[in-house]
């Protein structure tokens, strides 16, 4: 086989370079607050244990086989001194199958399902009497709620190799790889922490602030089809796309001020804004003037916003989900804090 002239190989490497960078070219852009909605209102989904009613989550996620998974902080905003199992599990109808954690959680924060069905949550911390030793951990378990890897130190603040300060969320790639969003305020810590698929640390990036390789509030956290992670920088109103060593490869206004983050097997995301705010001052927390909560989704392609579930109140603290899921048929279920429910919105 004859070798390529250097010239051919010069203007095909750079046509491939180019290539590559098209797929985040799209610009940012302010969120339009106007896409189409082809969704019926939310309505509640979930039979919880006892008959219960939902607390506060923020966390839901899609198992291998179509089920969900979710959990609920033990019929309030907490879960310390409860006995309550919050980790969930739903066939497609919403019948619960199992659940299960009790005792083992003060503030259940982000949940993932991995590709074999494993369920990995975070947990922050909380000085509250009766949640002492506890939280500042990840956690994963099988499907049927069996301990298999604990990352962290219980009840301890750290910002080292094995210590959180309210870990957000975490991501499992396909490699096996732990991504941990750590951080949750201007007091904790603000990076992404990779482990490898035994938990060993592997490196770490990120600090506060508004730079370009910096994060403020990292909340949520999804991956593409080529294993690109996208980072919900929340308190500076982008997503963050960066490659798995850290290298930021795009940053994107244009969905909102990213509560929740989820991409599906045809690379379409989804983003949901619970804290967009007009109604404050500048500087106040939510700010984002302009932008209106709701859950907004398009192409990570282009990055460009083609539907958008507006928030049913548009003001005020938040009525609209910070965790956010969408099943094979398209169906989006939106996990909420402030309502304290899980709401399912099907196609009209």
């Amino acid at each position: 086989m004859k070798t390529p002239r250097p010239s051919l190989v010069s203007a095909t490497a750079l046509a491939l370079a180019l290539s590559a960078g098209t797929v985040y070219a799209q610009a940012s852009y302010a969120p339009k607050n106007d896409e189409p909605n082809p969704y019926r209102p939310g309505t509640s989904f979930g039979q919880l244990p006892d008959g219960r009613k939902w607390g506060s989550t923020a966390g839901v996620d899609l198992a291998p086989d179509g089920t969900i998974w979710a959990y609920d902080r033990c019929g309030a905003n907490s879960c310390v001194g409860s006995k309550v199992d919050p980790i969930l599990h739903f066939d497609t109808s919403g019948k619960l199958i199992k659940a299960f954690g009790a005792g083992l959680f003060n503030f259940p924060h982000g949940l993932h399902v991995d590709k074999d069905g494993n369920v990995w949550v975070t947990d922050h911390g909380s000085n509250a009497e009766g949640g002492k030793g506890r939280g500042q951990q990840v956690f994963k378990f099988d499907k049927d709620g069996k301990p298999l890897l604990t990352l962290g130190k219980a009840g301890v603040a750290g910002s080292g190799p094995d210590t959180f300060n309210n870990p957000s969320d975490v991501l499992v790639a396909p490699n096996g790889d732990i991504f941990v969003a750590d951080g949750h305020g201007p007091t904790t810590n603000a990076r992404i922490v990779k482990f490898d698929k035994s938990g060993k640390f592997i490196k770490t990036w990120g600090d506060h602030g508004e730079g370009a390789n910096q994060l403020e509030g990292p909340h949520a956290l999804a991956m593409d089809s080529k294993g690109r992670l996208f980072v919900g920088d929340r308190t500076n109103n982008r997503v963050q796309v960066f490659d798995q060593d850290g290298k930021l490869l795009a940053s994107w206004k244009q969905f909102g001020r990213p509560s929740g983050i989820f991409i599906d097997r045809d690379d379409m995301i989804y983003v949901t804004d619970s804290e967009s705010r007009e109604d404050n001052k500048p500087g106040d927390y939510g700010w984002n003037p302009g932008v209106h909560r709701g859950i907004r989704w398009g192409s990570v392609k282009d990055g460009k916003v083609i539907g958008y579930i507006p928030d049913p109140k548009p003001t005020g603290g938040s009525s609209i989900s910070e965790g956010v899921a969408v099943d094979r048929q398209g169906n989006i279920y939106g996990a909420e804090v402030g309502p304290r429910d899980m709401k399912k919105y099907v196609r009209k």
